[in-house]
């Protein structure tokens, strides 16, 4: 983005000190520093000397109760100075300089969080603005790393590229258009189905600066729900620039990546634990179904004692497209063939779009337009665009109104037996007509404010409605756009993608950003949504889907069928063994989605989370940690027979063959057909299903294994096991059981240890530990 006729805020007039940090007076704005925890600042510069209040929907707390508890308990104090003034905290200086206005945040020791940097005329872009937009410019080193932005294609590491932050619906040459223009046909951002096309479906302002020299770390997000740019391309320094809206970030100190997490996390929430079926395997497909298929389908699955516990339902349910419809002459008893699948231990999911079909006489049209819950033009019309039904009105997320209207329809939809929805369109997807014309919040906002935060505002909406209609069971949302904060609302899948060796790469790095913008629950279609997918590369996508967060298979009408039996006998029983080892890990991968939901710590995680001082781990993006004590080395060519895979510090054992490797290498491992790379960390104690059952539906197994990963040094490990009935929401205390596991070595001595704690759970069947050792 051009900032040549960008205007900078030079100089401070004055400064004062309030109840919460600093209070300055420049150019006619005000701006504010406030020591939000001893580890996080927030920044506000204010516009027409007013301070927007609420820019986002993103936090969801009082940023200055920092424990819940009404008391902030930050200790900070403000240091007045001729040259600057400083706000100090235990793990932050926060440097104010006045004259030129510089903004620099630093550690104690010195180490860099933030600092502002000169242009080659000297003069600092601290803050310039035109119009309605504003940039800045900060110090980056020439070999740091930067992570995050939520769903960005390409490598993991940000570094050296420039990202757009504009829910994009990926695969419509209309709403694309903009971001490909002007480059060169060879280049890879001119084409949507690329790995390296930007922006997508879901933009999140928030990213980890790596200092690679120190290790340590740095986060900002930016409060802002407006167009944005983030330019990590240049040697020394970065840009962040909004097309609107107020300067509001929260500045992290760090260093731990951890700790910046959990800290974002805490501002923006965390996900909510989902239903344990939720976490099983997912049979999906846009195909023009009739109720007696998807009721073969189905008894083809148990048929084949191939685990399943999700049957999805994409747009041709629906009676010409008509949102909270059914066909009726596809499906006659919607029904009874709900309640059937139940019955067999399968939840069915449908999809749900925001476009309402331009119909009058069409009920859902005509009770919006009654209640004025659509949006608006700026001449007062109801704002029309173009989706499957043809032209499409649009509830005005941004009103309570409209989220209670849309989620009371939510709640009538999934009487029928409906266990979860799944929001898609929802960025908002407008065809070929442009969606600037959609104004929210009754016309008085303009499209920009809430675009990037459409589907989040859905989702809320359709929170509401599934908890008001099942206050007492867990919900779940799937979601394809999303805004810091999604995580609270709903799961996301990666869209569009293709049936290509590449994109089940990419989908690796763009799941680790998601894990590191505070969204846990998330996954890309297994086999590829667009294209034809092949039998190795199908086989090969279902081996590394069944050990991400959210593993479901899912393609597009018009290309070939890819159920697991779709390829003969050997890619079927081989698919179904990737998938019984998902469903025999339920306990660990379940567990994980407690911590998840407790700390904000992703599923699916980066090495360079646990090893950001490990120089190795910057780059590697075709390799995760999958919780805490497993990680996936996926197969990512045809015909791989080898792969070289990095293993970080510790000591690792091969899940197949059980060979003990130290850490801190790489090692080049066979790939055959039938497995691919998996290695347990030494000191892990793995909980495990003693089988993979049909579903994850009424099963209470009386026995879970305890796999113990033997240490090779002396020292003490931990691992967990959480238990609870996988369905219900409790007040207060949760009904659960917490098993600690304490693996420890001591003089060549390994011994095991548990302790349970909490109040149980109705249904609790498990009566003892079966420990299965690897090791020396």
């Amino acid at each position: 983005m051009r900032t040549d006729h960008f205007i900078r805020f030079e100089r401070v007039d004055a400064v004062e000190q309030t109840e919460r940090g600093l209070l300055a007076r420049l150019h006619g704005e005000w701006l504010r520093l406030e020591a939000v925890r001893s580890d996080v600042v927030r920044v506000q510069l204010s516009r027409g000397g007013v301070f927007d209040e609420q820019p986002t929907y993103a936090v969801c707390v009082d940023p200055f109760d920092g424990d819940g508890d009404g008391d902030d308990g930050v200790a900070w104090r403000a240091e007045p100075g001729e040259d600057a003034w400083r706000l100090t905290t235990d793990d932050a200086v926060v440097t104010l300089w006045l004259d030129p206005f510089r903004l620099d945040v630093h550690r104690p020791d010195g180490s860099v969080v933030v600092e502002s940097v000169p242009d080659e005329d000297g003069r600092y872009w601290t803050y310039a603005t035109l119009n309605d937009a504003w940039t800045m410019r900060r110090r980056i080193g020439r070999d740091d790393a930067v992570y995050g932005l939520g769903e960005k294609g390409g490598r993991h590491n940000r570094r050296g590229r420039d990202f757009t932050l504009w829910n994009t619906d990926v695969l419509n040459e209309h709403a694309t258009a903009e971001f490909r223009a002007g480059l060169d046909t060879d280049d890879p951002r001119a084409d949507m189905r690329s790995v390296e096309f930007d922006p997508y479906y879901v933009s999140i302002p928030f990213f980890h600066h790596l200092d690679t020299t120190t290790g340590a770390a740095a986060g900002s997000f930016v409060d802002n729900g407006y167009r944005g740019e983030y330019e990590f391309s240049r040697d020394d320094e970065y840009r962040v620039t909004f097309h609107g809206g107020q300067w509001t970030e929260y500045v992290f100190a760090g260093p731990s990546m951890p700790t910046i997490l959990e800290r974002y996390t805490w501002l923006t929430g965390r996900a909510s634990l989902p239903p344990i079926w939720a976490l099983g395997y997912q049979q999906c497909r846009w195909h023009a179904y009739s109720q007696a298929d998807v009721e073969a389908i189905a008894k083809r699955y148990r048929a084949d004692e191939f685990p399943c516990d999700g049957m999805w339902l994409d747009i041709d349910y629906m009676d010409g497209y008509r949102v909270f419809t059914w066909d009726s002459t596809r499906f006659p008893d919607p029904e009874a063939m709900l309640k059937g699948l139940a019955n067999q231990g399968f939840r069915t999911i449908s999809i749900v779009d925001p476009g309402v079909k331009h119909d009058p006489g069409y009920e859902v049209y005509d009770d919006g337009v009654e209640k004025d819950v659509f949006c608006r033009t700026e001449g007062g019309d109801i704002y029309i665009g173009q989706v499957w039904p043809g032209n499409t009105a649009f509830p005005d997320f941004a009103t309570p109104e409209a989220r209670a209207w849309w989620g009371a329809l939510n709640a009538r939809h999934v009487e029928s037996g409906l266990a979860g929805i799944w929001n898609d369109m929802n960025e908002p997807a407008t065809g070929e007509i442009s969606p600037l014309g959609m104004l929210f919040d009754k016309g008085r906002a303009k499209h920009e404010r809430f675009h990037n935060q459409y589907a989040m505002l859905m989702a809320m909406g359709t929170l509401e409605g599934l908890r008001a209609a099942r206050p007492e069971l867990r919900t779940f949302i799937l979601s394809r756009a999303g805004f810091a904060g999604i995580q609270r609302y709903a799961a996301n899948w990666m869209g569009d993608n293709q049936a290509r060796w590449d994109h089940l790469w990419v989908s690796m790095p763009m799941a680790c950003g998601f894990g590191l913008s505070g969204q846990p629950f998330v996954g890309a279609d297994i086999g590829g949504f667009q294209g034809d997918t092949e039998p190795e590369l199908f086989l090969r996508w279902m081996q590394m889907g069944a050990l991400t967060p959210f593993a479901r298979n899912h393609s597009e009408v018009g290309v070939i069928e890819q159920y697991p039996w779709s390829f003969g006998d050997e890619i079927h029983g081989l698919a179904r063994e990737a998938v019984r080892l998902r469903y025999r890990l339920m306990p660990y991968l379940y567990t994980a989605f407690v911590r998840a939901s407790e700390t904000g710590e992703p599923v699916q995680r980066p090495l360079v989370l646990d090893h950001q001082t490990d120089p190795e781990v910057i780059d590697v993006d075709d390799e995760y940690l999958f919780g805490r004590d497993i990680l996936v080395a996926p197969v990512t060519e045809a015909g791989m027979t080898s792969r070289s895979v990095y293993l970080p510090e510790g000591d690792w054992y091969d899940w197949h063959t059980g060979e003990l490797h130290a850490g801190r290498q790489r090692i080049t491992v066979p790939t055959p057909r039938e497995r691919i790379p998996l290695f347990a960390r030494a000191g892990g104690a793995i909980p495990m299903w003693t089988e993979a059952p049909p579903s994850t539906d009424g099963y209470r197994p009386e026995v879970v294994e305890l796999h113990v990963f033997d240490p090779v040094s002396d020292g003490r490990w931990e691992s967990l096991l959480v238990e609870d009935d996988g369905l219900t929401v409790t007040d207060g205390e949760p009904e659960r059981l917490t098993t600690t596991v304490v693996v420890s070595r001591s003089g060549g001595e390994v011994s095991v240890s548990y302790e349970t704690s909490g109040p149980g759970y109705a249904g609790h069947a498990r009566t003892r530990f079966e420990v299965v050792r690897h090791g020396r």
